[in-house]
């Protein structure tokens, strides 16, 4: 299986790669972001893009791939509605809408989150914004599109967030977490579940367009 990953350096991204370099079952990454990883592997290459809402001079470069692993998004944390909107629906969807083109048999997978809106009318900013971004990316001709919603997400591996606020909730917060994944799993998973369960969904489907929090720790276990 050959892999597309946008977000390779977020905390889930970084998940998502380690996975895809660990299995054997995946032949070759492309890492595409603003910024390179930083690592180095054998099946990995990089591409690194300055303008992700324009990717007519690469799209020779993203034709060809069997799955999509977007992992890209940022906190709601302190912005307006239009910036958040700009980022988490308008970069997805230009995004998913030339990868369509350009693989149609294509499987999809969006990190969303738990709590999202699929009615587009609550009063939560973010959680209606994901959900139009899902539904949005749900009725595009790929072969399969699923739409990841984690709850809190246990870094592992020495992997940690670029945002200041949700390090300092993770550090604070680690030993209740390792305990709350045993007593409540529906509520907190980690990075590692998450990457795997995304490769597994990319190879054999699943029942359920939205994978929600208990469903990814049952399949990356």
């Amino acid at each position: 299986m050959k892999v597309l990953l946008f977000g390779a350096t977020g905390m889930v991204g970084q998940g998502a790669l380690r996975e895809c370099l660990l299995d054997n079952g995946v032949e070759s990454v492309l890492a595409v972001g603003r910024a390179a990883t930083g690592k180095t592997h054998p099946k990995l290459r990089e591409l690194v893009h300055a303008d992700l809402m324009d990717l007519s001079t690469v799209e020779t470069q993203l034709a060809g791939w069997d799955a999509c692993l977007f992992c890209l998004g940022v906190s709601s944390a302190g912005k307006k509605e239009a910036d958040y909107r700009r980022v988490t629906y308008d970069l997805t969807l230009a995004v998913a809408k030339t990868l369509v083109r350009l693989n149609p048999g294509m499987t999809f997978i969006y990190v969303s989150g738990a709590g999202t809106d699929s009615t587009e009318k609550g009063r939560s900013m973010w959680a209606r914004v994901k959900g139009e971004t899902e539904n949005a990316l749900l009725v595009l001709p790929f072969k399969g599109a699923y739409m990841f919603r984690p709850a809190m997400i246990r870094p592992m591996h020495g992997i940690v967030s670029r945002t200041p606020l949700y390090r300092a909730v993770y550090i604070a917060l680690w030993p209740l977490l390792a305990l709350l994944q045993v007593l409540v799993p529906k509520f907190v998973t980690t990075t590692e579940r998450v990457g795997r369960a995304m490769l597994k969904v990319a190879r054999a489907g699943f029942a359920d367009k939205l994978v929600e929090n208990s469903d990814i720790n049952a399949l990356g276990a």
